[in-house]
């Protein structure tokens, strides 16, 4: 059943009022709610929101609204917490040639390009980001202007340019080169006083070992964690060696497994916890791989417009015209090759104890803002086996744990941030549910309800009425 504005029986009895669609007090009533810690479903549940903050959850039974709330039945809907993206790249919209973007859109990222992939992340019901790699002052202005209140998008956590021994030619903007001990801190270093949130390390096995010592040591030291690339063996033995906190990708390319000795020192790392500062986390982005040979058979899905939103017309026409004709791209020739060894590689990674995030490298080729979290975490429950509710937790509860910010969001609880999504039906029966989310909260503002994006709450620029 979908959202029903109007009265609710007995003590529940209450309209729906404007507020619904803004800041104030509101009642979500009669979802079975999936609160992100990994319990039991709660039934015909009750979740109270004051302004933007959680302030009391529970279910019909124990949990009465007070007068004052404005109601929003959730009845027949599965509630949760609102999604992460853990792996995406803003500055990047689905474009098939990164040369001809980078020297297109470098001065366009921070009006519209970022702005426009973080709307359509929020209206895909993913309520908080990790941007991994764009120019530093485009990250931090439109992750400050969000928090402001002046953009609509999810809580963002940027890392800036990528570290890493030499940028390619051409990136030098948001890839900055090591070729000391003293560079490699001093870049982290620029990077914590601008105030990013993570640092993000690549092909640190082409470093010396003291620099991409240097770069996580400094990082630790600034309270700041390290995602890195796990492309090769030697990237993972490295990162290991040097203390990287969250790896990313499947990587090998088209090699049938990791080694036996990568899969050792997983597993010994992993066994240490907390001695070695808590769990080791690993964010395969495996979907766009595991689906290509469907893309390039059957493409139609990139022709919805949800991409558009936010882009000027001739981005939307550039995008378009470099990804029509998918199967020959030169960024995914390889991919078919290395399709059929995913299985192997993500089901080792879970066999050696890794907490796994979800996020999918949103924003390269053919890699949609709006579409790629839900592809991510369909490929994990329905292709892979992973269980629902391990895929949910690796979407809300286990991000917020990496982020440093458990204690205000990633579930659902008295006192947490208001940042809540629902779907009509069954998640926990049919996970694709979450292609399209029917109510987005964030922070309390509820921007899609019923289905229906509130475009009165978006810029001029952002609307698709």
């Amino acid at each position: 059943m979908n959202y029903r504005t109007g009265l609710l029986s007995g003590a529940l009895a209450l309209c729906v009022t404007a507020g619904a669609w803004s800041e104030g007090r509101q009642a979500l009533v009669g979802g079975t709610l999936i609160d992100g810690y990994g319990g039991p479903p709660i039934h015909d549940s009750v979740i109270l929101v004051e302004d933007d903050r959680i302030v009391a959850t529970g279910n019909q039974d124990n949990t009465p609204v007070p007068d004052g709330y404005a109601v929003i039945s959730t009845e027949g809907m599965t509630v949760m917490p609102g999604l992460w993206e853990m792996h995406a790249h803003l500055m990047l919209n689905g474009h098939s040639d990164y040369d001809h973007w980078d020297r297109t859109y470098l001065d366009r990222l921070e009006d519209e390009i970022m702005p426009a992939s973080a709307v359509q992340l929020l209206l895909a019901g993913v309520t908080s980001v990790r941007d991994l790699g764009a120019p530093l002052e485009p990250s931090i202005s439109v992750r400050d202007r969000i928090n402001a209140g002046e953009l609509p998008g999810p809580n963002l956590y940027v890392s800036g340019p990528f570290i890493q021994h030499e940028p390619y030619p051409g990136t030098e903007a948001f890839r900055w080169g090591v070729s000391s001990v003293g560079e490699a801190r001093a870049h982290v270093r620029t990077l914590a006083d601008a105030g990013v949130d993570v640092i993000k390390l690549v092909n640190q096995d082409q470093m010396t070992t003291a620099e991409a010592r240097a770069v996580v040591d400094e990082a630790h030291a600034r309270g700041l964690r390290v995602v890195g690339h796990s492309h090769r063996p030697e990237e993972i033995m490295l990162g290991l060696e040097i203390g990287i906190d969250n790896f990313e990708h499947t990587g090998l390319t088209t090699a049938p497994e990791y080694p036996p000795h990568v899969i050792e020192a997983l597993r010994a790392r992993t066994a240490r916890g907390r001695i070695s500062g808590g769990p080791l986390y690993w964010t395969p982005t495996i979907e766009g791989l595991w689906n290509y040979g469907r893309t390039r058979e059957n493409s139609e899905f990139l022709d919805n417009d949800c991409w558009h939103r936010g882009l000027e017309p001739d981005t939307i026409a550039d995008i378009a015209a470099s990804i029509e004709h998918p199967e020959r791209l030169s960024y995914t020739q390889l991919t078919p090759l290395r399709a059929p060894t995913l299985r192997r590689k993500f089901e080792q990674l879970r066999e050696a104890g890794v907490v796994m995030l979800i996020g999918t490298d949103s924003g390269i080729p053919m890699k949609f803002h709006c579409q790629a979290t839900w592809n991510e975490f369909d490929v994990w429950t329905r292709e892979l086996d992973v269980p629902v509710m391990d895929a949910i937790r690796s979407a809300t509860y286990w991000p917020a744990v990496f982020m440093g910010v458990a204690d205000q969001t990633g579930s659902i609880a008295p006192g947490m941030t208001a940042d809540i999504i629902a779907v009509d039906g069954d998640l926990m029966t049919y996970p694709n549910l979450l292609q399209h989310v029917d109510f987005v909260m964030k922070g309390g503002t509820v921007y899609v309800e019923d289905g229906q994006v509130n475009e009165g709450l978006l810029p001029a620029n952002m609307r698709m009425e």
